[in-house]
């Protein structure tokens, strides 16, 4: 890890705080259960408002449409292009 000092004597570091939210993520040939990492003091939206063109999920599982698993994997990315809508797991409701 690198660490830089202003002319103040701040410190900056290349490490970047994100908090995990446990998410479902729909796309448009799969469901995608797993942890989205965002900034503390942000939402999830502004995650997929920014510029970068992919979000990272962790500890992912892949389902397709019918609810099967697909595959499994500690980290992915996934292109923002493709997803159609994500619900944390703390707003799930059953009905």
């Amino acid at each position: 890890m690198v660490t830089q000092y202003d002319e103040k004597g701040k410190i900056f570091t290349q490490v970047i705080s994100k908090k995990p939210v446990p998410v479902i993520v729909q796309t448009t040939q799969h469901t995608i259960r797993g942890t989205l990492h965002v900034r503390p003091s942000e939402r999830i939206i502004d995650e997929l408002n920014a510029s970068i063109q992919f979000i990272a999920i962790t500890e992912a599982s892949v389902l397709d449409l019918q609810g099967n698993l697909v595959y499994k994997s500690n980290f992915l990315t996934l292109n923002k292009e493709h997803v159609v809508w994500i619900i944390p797991d703390e707003e799930i409701q059953s009905v």
